[in-house]
């Protein structure tokens, strides 16, 4: 059985961290993002192999993941002409396979039991299933509605007050049976939301939901971003690195250097390769990446800092994320949500 998992996006709500970083290789602590979607799939071990359908700077991604040995799955890459949209990409991606495939959207983060997706889909005999997860705000979101058998009913977009008659969404995973993919047009954009799955309810073929009510999160946006890293450190997200430990603690790579007289409070993660110098404080919330370097006497909280960015003397840094290889002068204050997008400099006595 294979996967295929759309990564093709150009992650445009989470721009400028993704101008040179597509979002499935955006990190979360240590790793890229689309290996925790990989460790979801190895919860099935009759998935043997991985399809990764590309459009947005596929050789980044294809760099870090190779043949896919490190990861225990085969991968093989697909690499979209155009954008094709939700339904083209899993054509064009799906083009080879004949049997039932595990289809994610690139930037659902869940511990859905894929599994017992599967074997409801198998159950009930579907041409395809669609996991559900609730939310709190059903208005902004499009709303899927089903019967007390769990059949699709209808895909309500944006719904109006008035309009809410349950409060689930569609979480981005699917089972789908290949020999549904003859009708998504070739090498034009299709949606699989608004055109494919309509045409299961039309032609009267059975498409059903498994709702989860698990964890679940969209993590394209920078307040989602932040909202991940924060899941983890408090144990909602149980598959996290912080799986049984006591995130009260800093968690410290041993190739970390942190000097004397520097302050660590959890929970906070420091990667391999960074120094925290004398008199510096690391506060709760605070993402270090690799090779990260923190001046004397700054202080930061609530703060992810990607790989290679310095922070100089005596900087205050609260709330935000910091790109890729910054350079943050002197007596710097940045407080809220900014985003500071990968190389950029910020002289000192500079207020953000």
């Amino acid at each position: 059985m294979k996967a295929i998992l759309l990564a093709g996006g150009k992650g445009t709500r989470l721009r400028p961290l993704t101008i040179h970083t597509p979002k499935p290789i955006v990190p979360i602590f240590d790793r890229p993002f689309l290996n925790y979607q990989l460790d979801l799939l190895k919860r099935v071990p009759e998935i043997d192999g991985v399809v990764l359908s590309l459009n947005y700077q596929p050789r980044r991604i294809e760099e870090i993941f190779g043949d896919g040995g490190d990861t225990g799955f085969a991968i093989r890459y697909v690499v979209e002409p155009a954008p094709l949209g939700t339904g083209g990409a899993v054509r064009y991606a799906g083009e080879s396979l004949n049997e039932s495939v595990v289809v994610l959207n690139g930037d659902v983060l869940t511990q859905v039991d894929l599994g017992a997706v599967i074997a409801l889909h198998r159950e009930r005999r579907a041409k395809a299933t669609i996991v559900l997860t609730p939310v709190e705000n059903p208005s902004a979101y499009g709303l899927v509605e089903t019967d007390a058998q769990g059949n699709i009913l209808r895909f309500l977009e944006k719904p109006k007050p008035h309009e809410i008659t349950c409060d689930t969404i569609n979480a981005g995973i699917y089972v789908l049976e290949p020999d549904t993919f003859d009708r998504i047009p070739k090498d034009v954009s299709y949606s699989i939301e608004r055109a494919y799955f309509p045409s299961l309810n039309e032609r009267g073929e059975t498409f059903v939901a498994y709702v989860d009510r698990g964890y679940w999160i969209d993590i394209g946006t920078p307040e989602k971003y932040i909202q991940v890293h924060r899941d983890m450190f408090e144990g909602r997200f149980s598959a996290g690195l912080y799986q049984g430990v006591d995130s009260r603690q800093p968690m410290v790579s041993p190739e970390a250097r942190i000097d004397d007289g520097a302050t660590l409070t959890g929970p906070c993660f420091i990667d391999a390769g960074a120094h925290v110098k004398t008199d510096a404080e690391i506060g709760p919330g605070t993402v270090l990446g690799r090779g990260v370097v923190i001046e004397d006497g700054a202080k930061l909280q609530n703060t992810i800092v990607w790989p290679n960015t310095r922070i100089g003397q005596n900087a205050i840094i609260d709330g935000p994320i910091l790109g890729r290889n910054c350079h943050i002068g002197r007596n710097v204050s940045i407080t809220g949500r900014a985003v500071v997008g990968d190389k950029t400099t910020l002289t000192d006595y500079t207020h953000l």
